[in-house]
């Protein structure tokens, strides 16, 4: 293309946290441009939002649905190419839904819906329309995370047999909710969560490392959910055996009252051949072991990394790459691959992973099932057909 795909954002207003993430991510190559907005609920709030980020007056939008009307009624080229929808989760499936409808690709925070049949309405939409959608499961962007798939897609593990995947945070180990602080707010709300805070928060995290890492998808699952916080409306903790395709057992655990836990999200996969494990908190590391040597290591921009390592690497071994970075490449890549459908010419194969419209749905499977499971007497749980 010969200039920048233009961005609208939906959310992402004063006091959020992911929509400067989204904004920052965006611009890092330099491919995408905010031109429009409708950061808020507030007209206030999104008005005040677009003019610190020297937005236009008339392209800073009191709803989503004017934005995405009036920016579908500007010419080709002026208006916005795509939105990045940056809300609580309850908002996720309309504005996703109307932006599809009017012809715009769509960049969405996980988890995709609140239930899964929205996500299924969104996915038969987006094989309907065509249009590129993209899922912000940001950790499957690190490097060490493609070179560890790449690896168990070679064979290096040989039949993998077990996968434990952790997501332990600390900070909702008070009711913090009580004290209006924004993210616990509506992450802990029924109406704007979910069904589940911990695990629909960052257990649908770990569920999707797993299975985008090793390439199997979940059959059934047996859930354990507590609310450990007095007066809290959804869990904070929670504990899943998983049953895989290939007959491998997992285990997948999410917490938000793990006390003095940051974001430890850690994933460890073991198969016949040998072993990886990975730690969110040292992402430039990717630890290999087997019974019959020592330990290898594996490091973000050193030779001997595959090909997605490599086009995932942004800058010389032994400096840190890290969470904007990793977002900043789902946003590379779906920049690409949108650009390449306006073109009409195919994308590089390395460009088009990311996760996309069929990853929300096994989320929201994941969440429904884990929930279900949780509150039923029966053991095991058959994962939905997707």
């Amino acid at each position: 293309m010969e200039r920048k795909l233009k961005m609208g954002m939906v959310g992402g207003g004063p006091g959020a946290f992911i929509g400067a993430v989204h904004r920052i991510a965006a611009r890092i190559d330099g491919k995408i441009e905010l031109v429009c907005g409708a950061f808020s609920s507030s007209p206030e709030k999104s008005r005040q939002t677009g003019q610190e980020l020297f937005l236009s007056d008339d392209r800073i939008y009191e709803s989503y649905q004017s934005m995405i009307e009036c920016e579908a009624a500007l010419p080709e080229g002026e208006r916005m190419d795509f939105v990045a929808i940056v809300t609580p989760n309850h908002m996720h499936f309309p504005v996703a839904m109307m932006a599809l409808e009017n012809d715009f690709h769509v960049i969405c925070d996980k988890p995709m819906t609140l239930t899964l049949d929205d996500a299924r309405k969104l996915n038969d939409k987006v094989k309907e329309t065509g249009l590129i959608f993209c899922l912000t499961h940001n950790y499957t962007g690190y490097p060490m995370v493609k070179q560890a798939r790449e690896m168990i897609q070679n064979g290096q593990l040989g039949e993998i047999k077990k996968i434990v995947s952790e997501y332990p945070q600390g900070w909702l180990a008070s009711k913090i909710e009580d004290e209006e602080q924004k993210q616990a707010s509506w992450r802990t709300d029924p109406v704007t969560s979910g069904a589940s805070c911990s695990m629909g928060d960052i257990g649908s995290h770990a569920e999707n490392l797993a299975e985008y890492i090793t390439g199997l998808k979940i059959t059934e699952l047996c859930a354990d959910l507590s609310t450990f916080v007095p007066g809290r409306m959804l869990d904070d903790d929670g504990g899943v055996l998983v049953h895989y395709d290939n007959g491998a057992r997992g285990i997948i655990y999410a917490s938000q009252v793990s006390v003095g836990e940051e974001n430890g999200l850690r994933i460890r996969v073991y198969g016949t051949k040998g072993a990886i494990e990975w730690t969110q908190t040292e992402p430039n590391t990717l630890v290999f072991k087997s019974n019959d040597a020592p330990q290898q290591i594996y490091r973000t921009g050193w030779a001997g990394t595959g090909e997605a390592a490599a086009y995932n690497t942004r800058i010389p071994a032994g400096h840190p790459e890290g969470f904007l970075e990793a977002f900043a490449n789902l946003y590379r890549n779906f920049a690409t691959v949108v650009a390449a459908r306006i073109d009409g010419i195919e994308p590089d194969a390395v460009a088009c992973d990311f996760p996309t419209v069929e990853d929300g749905v096994r989320g929201m499977a994941f969440i429904e099932t884990v929930v279900k499971s949780a509150g039923s007497d029966q053991k095991w749980i058959k994962f939905p057909a997707i």
